[in-house]
Parts: structure tokens; sequence; C-alpha cells
């Protein structure tokens, strides 16, 4: 049944094609062609193409996080590994840094927790400074209100004491 309806529906097309001139067949064949292969050309090759074209810049993006992500694990565990500072030992390694921001930082304890106040700290010293707090004092940050403005950072960074347990 399908297949008398297929050929009822395609009758006008085929009594079309038949009463075209060879020539105009000929030509009508290679439009079809040339349509076919861009069809083909735009759904499966460019966008293949595409991709391998991408792939390398792709993979060394990808490789460069992995090594970062490795780089910081590795660095997590060691931290992990490092026994613990005890409190008035951390107290006085987040004291000695702090003094090395001068006016810019101000450092508040409140049991197991540090609150550094910071006003204009440039980024080099804050990455300077909570790198110290973290290898000497062990501790680490659990809330931070930073502002960046024209003179540099200026907030609260609030550290919890014995980071290393």
């Amino acid at each position: 049944m399908r297949g008398d309806a297929v050929k009822q529906a395609l009758a006008p097309v085929s009594d079309a094609w038949r009463a075209l001139s060879s020539r105009d067949r000929t030509l009508a064949s290679l439009g079809m062609a040339v349509l076919g292969l861009l069809l083909v050309w735009l759904v499966a090759v460019q966008p293949a193409w595409r991709t391998l074209a991408r792939a390398p810049a792709e993979l060394d993006a990808l490789e460069m996080q992995l090594q970062t992500m490795q780089r910081l694990a590795t660095e997590s565990a060691e931290l992990r590994a490092t026994p613990p500072v005890n409190p008035e030992q951390a107290a006085a390694a987040l004291k000695a840094a702090t003094e090395r921001l001068g006016d810019k930082g101000r450092l508040t304890m409140q049991g197991d927790r540090a609150v550094l106040t910071l006003n204009g700290a440039g980024p080099t010293q804050l990455r300077g400074w909570l790198a110290e707090a973290r290898s000497g004092a062990r501790a680490r940050p659990v809330e931070a209100k930073l502002a960046r403005g024209a003179q540099g950072y200026s907030g609260t960074l609030v550290l919890a004491l014995g980071g290393g347990a």
C-alpha cells in the first residue's frame, strides 16, 4: 500500500523529469550532486574539521589545568601532613606577618580565630601574608570581606587557627 502511495506522490516529479531534455537532466543532476556535497560538507565534514583544528589548543589548556590541580593537591597533602602549631606559636607567627604589613594591617585574636583588618594592602603584600599565615601559623581563611581600591585591598579576613590538625 505505501509503495503505491509513494509512487502516486512522486508521479508528477517523475513525469517532469522525463519531460526534460538530456542536457537539462544532466544539469539538474549536477546541481543536485553539488547540493548534496554541500549538505554533506556542512553537516558532517566542517564540524569535525573545526573540532580537530581546536583540539590541540583545548588539550593544552586542559593539561595546564590538570597540572595546576595536581600541584594544589600535592600542596594540600603536604599541608595536611605538617604537624599542628600550638596557639601561642600561631599567634606569634601571625603577629610577625602582620608587622611586615606595617600600618596597612591590624590583627585581632579571638580565641581560635584571628581577624586581619586591611587598609590599602597591595596584592603582593596580601599574598605574602596569606602564605605566611598558612605555613607559619597553619591558619586557614574562613571568611573574607575584601574590596580592591586604588590603594590596594581593604576589608577583613577571618582565619581559623589549628589548620594543621
